[in-house]
């Protein structure tokens, strides 16, 4: 259950995903942020981009490492409206992030919780700490619609 208010990084995302929804795109958002500020951030944008790896995570990943000059994100936090896949949870453990907070779990795709667990593997170099279930209810709703309405 969500709980209120959403710290604003993660009121950030859920507005992200709706924007991605609006375009079509699977409605996720992700944000990172570096001493409390926003540097990165992005939505689903895999189809209007023709990118398969245009997920929200990369796109704010990318984004965050230009503004702040560096390919390494140590002390950076993503909040993001889904649990990562596994591509996605990849290139976390690679930016060193070191809080990840998402709102929904995905059972079905997901790599942090379910499925290949990726941050519990021996081979991940680099674990972030992991936080979810804030803002679930709004993340779980904007895909449901989106997907109802695809049907």
């Amino acid at each position: 259950m969500t709980r209120w208010p959403l710290p604003p990084p993660m009121a950030r995302a859920i507005e992200l995903a709706r924007q991605s929804a609006e375009q079509g795109e699977v409605p996720v958002g992700a944000v990172v942020v570096c001493n409390g500020v926003i540097v990165g951030e992005a939505h689903n944008a895999p189809r209007r981009l023709t990118d398969p790896t245009a997920h929200a995570e990369i796109l704010a990943l990318r984004r965050a490492a230009v503004a702040l000059g560096r390919e390494r994100l140590d002390g950076c936090e993503l909040w993001v409206t889904l649990e990562p896949c596994p591509m996605c949870a990849g290139a976390i453990s690679h930016a060193r992030i070191a809080r990840l907070y998402y709102a929904a779990t995905d059972p079905k795709g997901g790599a942090v919780e379910h499925g290949a667990r990726l941050f519990d593997q021996p081979q991940c170099l680099h674990r972030p700490d992991v936080y979810s279930g804030m803002g679930e209810d709004l993340s779980a709703t904007l895909l449901r619609d989106f997907f109802a309405a695809r049907r």
